[in-house]
């Protein structure tokens, strides 16, 4: 049997074939411990990780002393807010961040909410982005964090960080983002956007899966930090546990290969989804959700009206692979907080379709999934079979 055509690149991706390469030695080859200084097979991992530290803190423009690796980007954002309220709370115990945050943002937040932190949850407007005078007015004299991701992984929207930064910095509270989804798609600037910690992951931009970073800034201002998980001291004592060499060199080579692909990865993404788009348009009563051009290139999101999103996805998964949001909320029965959050219905909330395009997808398969979705989708209509 064929395999479905992949457009669920926000989830995951493929590893690269030149990440790949990349990593194999240091699996069989050069498999020492980076911390074992004392023969040359540490050395071997040693040296390798300081590369790949320095690729990636050269790709959103920090230092490599600034770069803590992490198990993924979700471990790197909690590491980010418990450990920034942790060792700031004595100068306040609030929080702002925004109603279209990943999980792995409004979990840790919720929790601080438990420990006796306020949290200002932002709204964004019909287009997915945050209004940057509501931030201005959130913002206390108690607040010491402020969390907005770069790229939205639902619907890809992105957040304009160098005038949030600009406002944090002026009010001097931290700032944090999640770009998970962002790295080596768009360009991010640590200094210019005047991000205080960021938060990375490998495996959404053809790396592999269990390896992220934290960005933490060293410098205007020194960002302190309660560590999370304490064992052999590695990471300068943030981060304990023995780094994964391999993981580590395939992040760095991953990121290497999307920056330098980003200008024409970009335009060739931007058009294979506007051809998309022009596509799924012939649709009665169907949206698009999130700003139409401030937005990852590879990025559609849409919502029908008169279709059972389930229904639709059921469908269409022995040919393509979508999702309807997060992959890591995709066991939860409720409707998309995000689509919520943009003011749908939670009909046209259940009833949506993320693409998500990405390196290898091709024109010959866009033009091939847009007539699968648009028949599929009237079937469904005759059929009556609609939330």
């Amino acid at each position: 049997m064929s395999r479905p055509i992949y457009f669920d690149c926000h989830a995951t991706t493929p590893v690269d074939q030149r990440v790949l390469d990349a990593m194999l030695p240091y699996f069989t080859q050069c498999f020492g411990n980076p911390s074992s200084i004392t023969h040359v097979y540490g050395w071997e991992a040693e040296a390798a990780v300081k590369l790949a530290r320095t690729a990636i803190a050269e790709a959103i423009n920090g230092t490599p002393e600034e770069i803590v690796f992490t198990s993924g980007a979700t471990e790197a954002n909690n590491l980010a807010i418990k450990g920034v309220a942790e060792a700031y709370f004595n100068q306040g115990k609030h929080i702002i961040t925004v109603q279209t945050e990943h999980r792995a943002v409004l979990d840790p937040c919720k929790y601080l909410e438990n420990l006796g932190f306020e949290v200002t949850y932002l709204p964004v407007q019909p287009d997915g982005l945050i209004d940057l005078q509501q931030l201005q007015q959130a913002i206390r004299p108690d607040t010491i964090l402020v969390s907005v991701m770069a790229a939205n992984n639902e619907i890809g929207v992105l957040q304009p960080l160098a005038e949030i930064g600009e406002i944090c910095h002026a009010h001097q509270v931290l700032f944090h983002s999640d770009a998970a989804q962002a790295i080596a798609k768009i360009p991010l600037d640590v200094q210019q956007m005047k991000i205080d910690l960021m938060s990375l992951t490998a495996h959404k931009v053809y790396g592999p899966k269990g390896i992220g970073a934290l960005y933490l800034r060293r410098r205007h201002p020194r960002v302190k930090i309660a560590a999370q998980i304490q064992g052999g001291g590695q990471e300068r004592g943030i981060r304990s546990g023995t780094l994964v060499t391999p993981q580590i060199v395939g992040f760095a080579k991953a990121v290497e290969l999307g920056i330098a692909e980003m200008a024409s990865e970009s335009q060739r993404q931007f058009q294979l989804r506007e051809q998309l788009w022009s596509i799924l348009k012939k649709i009665d009563k169907i949206y698009l959700n999130g700003h139409p051009l401030q937005r990852l290139p590879g990025n559609l999101n849409v919502s029908f009206e008169e279709v059972d999103g389930s229904a639709l996805l059921l469908a269409l998964q022995q040919t393509v692979a979508l999702s309807s949001g997060s992959a890591c909320s995709a066991i939860n029965t409720t409707p998309s907080h995000v689509l919520m959050a943009l003011g749908h219905s939670e009909q046209l909330a259940y009833a949506s379709l993320r693409f998500g395009i990405g390196r290898f997808n091709t024109l010959e398969e866009i033009e091939q999934v847009g007539k699968l979705v648009i028949s599929t989708c009237q079937s469904l209509r005759r059929s009556k079979q609609y939330f």
